[in-house]
């Protein structure tokens, strides 16, 4: 009986472990500089991946909330990301913004607050010049 009492307690040990290091890295990705709430789901889908963006030089680099992995899962440098839609969300509370993208060819949606959607079109017309034609 102690031996399963002992696989018990590393078996709880190791889930407290697991979540305490899950909360450390989301508590660190979200007090960096340039960091920002930003939901995502490929174009046409449904459901949404709670994650949190960080602007970096010529980029902005996406991780999952609920993940514990040391790397963005998505990466968008600046020349390659278009903003071609935008739609105010309904509901209470803050206004949201549903923002279309495309980046590569590829479409996807990004669910930000309008703070953090005219922080993105700024930084986007904030390219070297030639580049303008980032943001809709």
């Amino acid at each position: 009986m102690p031996g399963v009492v002992w696989i018990a307690l590393a078996i709880v040990a190791a889930i407290a472990l697991v979540l305490g290091v899950g909360a450390s890295r989301l508590h660190t990705l979200s007090r960096r500089v340039g960091s920002f709430s930003c939901n995502a789901r490929a174009a046409g889908q449904d459901s949404w991946t709670a994650g949190i963006a960080q602007y970096a030089v010529g980029r902005i680099e996406w991780w999952r909330c609920w993940s514990l992995s040391p790397r963005p899962a998505r990466t968008w440098y600046r020349e390659r990301l278009e903003l071609v839609g935008r739609e105010e969300f309904d509901g209470d509370g803050p206004v949201h913004y549903l923002v279309r993208c495309r980046y590569d060819g590829l479409d996807f949606e990004l669910d930000l607050d309008s703070g953090d959607y005219f922080g993105l079109a700024s930084w986007l017309e904030a390219a070297p010049p030639g580049r303008r034609d980032l943001v809709l």
